[in-house]
């Protein structure tokens, strides 16, 4: 698509007001956060000689998108006007109509992106198309800022996999629960009403067989006023799930690697979708679950786990960001750990980690870390 001409390119630096529009169409946009999937996170702030006219997010998938709110409160004031929009505008046909055309339509005189459509087939025609239309295009302001916000997104369109977010919850010492699997509770009530807010904002959250067994969990949003629940998603090589687990309650997906049929039958009279994906191994094969889950319009993966699915997604390289909560107490090295991994050889084998911010949570500590 308009193959032959130039693509708008980012034009620095911006002023004050443009940073103070555009951080305020960002927070727009997180009104969106448990809300837009598949979609991605938007938020559009149209001003006119220095006053807003208009604003926006995009709430829901197959609903108007946040250009489209904002240029229905501006009016006729967003003639000669500035947008600022948190992502490209669109410029193709989906569920509505694209949103560059709409800017165009409405007289806009200038765009201000925070960061190209990261979907490689349209990335930079939105723009190429306003900048045809003779609008004003620049892009770059708070991208950093964007693709944090679409991280799970971003992740989709350009690898064909989901944003992968494991969570843990362990002592000082590294230990999730006891010998005997006792767990509850190692971190405090802050911390957990914290993990629902990540969970609320994931597509899926995925948990393993040995989970399931142990505690029982249902593995859902609680605490939280959202629209809609993560699709659950259990790990299950030899379907041991039992129909009566409370995770099966609104239905999961279970994935395993051979599928005995009369369990089979069982899990699905209980509301259970099966997929069989064995690996070469006859374990479940990981990576090509999250291609799946990626084809199944899932952005974000909530990971929470024992040490043995944990580990296999580590070692996979499956692993976008850990958030780690870590409770002031010890357990003792008999305790159960967080990862199991084969013994490492020397020092070259360690993984290592990046840390993005610490964070005390109640009496807990966060750590939100991502793989170097």
């Amino acid at each position: 698509m308009f193959a032959h001409s130039p693509l708008p390119t980012p034009h620095f630096p911006f002023s004050a007001e443009d940073h103070l529009h555009m951080a305020r169409a960002l927070r727009l946009a997180e009104r969106g956060l448990y809300t837009t999937t598949p979609n991605p996170r938007v938020g559009c702030v149209i001003v006119k000689d220095g006053e807003v006219v208009g604003e926006g997010w995009h709430e829901k998938a197959g609903e108007p998108h946040a250009e489209v709110h904002a240029l229905r409160a501006a009016g006729e004031k967003a003639r000669g006007a500035t947008a600022y929009v948190s992502l490209e505008p669109c410029s193709h046909h989906g569920r509505t109509p694209p949103c560059a055309n709409a800017l165009i339509d409405a007289g806009v005189r200038r765009v201000v992106a925070a960061m190209r459509d990261p979907n490689p087939q349209v990335s930079g025609n939105g723009l190429e198309l306003l900048t045809l239309a003779g609008v004003t295009v620049q892009v770059g302001l708070l991208e950093s800022e964007a693709r944090e916000l679409n991280v799970g997104f971003i992740a989709r369109m350009t690898r064909g996999r989901p944003w992968l977010r494991l969570k843990t919850a362990s002592s000082l010492d590294g230990k999730t629960a006891l010998l005997d699997g006792a767990s509850k509770w190692i971190t405090g009530e802050a911390a957990r009403a914290d993990v629902q807010r990540w969970r609320a904002r994931a597509c899926a959250i995925l948990t393993g067989v040995g989970t399931v067994r142990a505690d029982d969990p249902q593995m859902n949003v609680r605490g939280l006023d959202v629209p809609r629940q993560p699709l659950k998603v259990i790990v299950d090589s030899r379907l041991a799930t039992s129909p009566t687990a409370k995770i099966l309650v609104g239905g999961a997906l279970i994935v395993c690697a051979e599928a005995d049929p009369a369990r089979r039958a069982a899990l699905e009279a209980a509301g259970a979708e099966i997929l069989e994906m064995p690996n070469a191994v006859g374990r479940v094969g990981l990576s090509a679950l999250m291609l799946e889950l990626a084809r199944r319009g899932i952005n974000e993966v909530h990971g929470e786990a024992g040490a043995t699915l944990n580990g296999a997604l580590l070692e996979a390289g499956l692993v976008d960001e850990w958030l780690a909560y870590f409770a002031p107490l010890v357990l003792g090295h008999e305790a159960r750990g967080l990862f199991k991994l084969p013994a490492l050889a020397d020092m070259a084998g360690r993984r290592g980690f990046d840390l993005m911010d610490a964070t005390k949570v109640g009496a807990d500590l966060r750590l939100r870390l991502r793989p170097v």
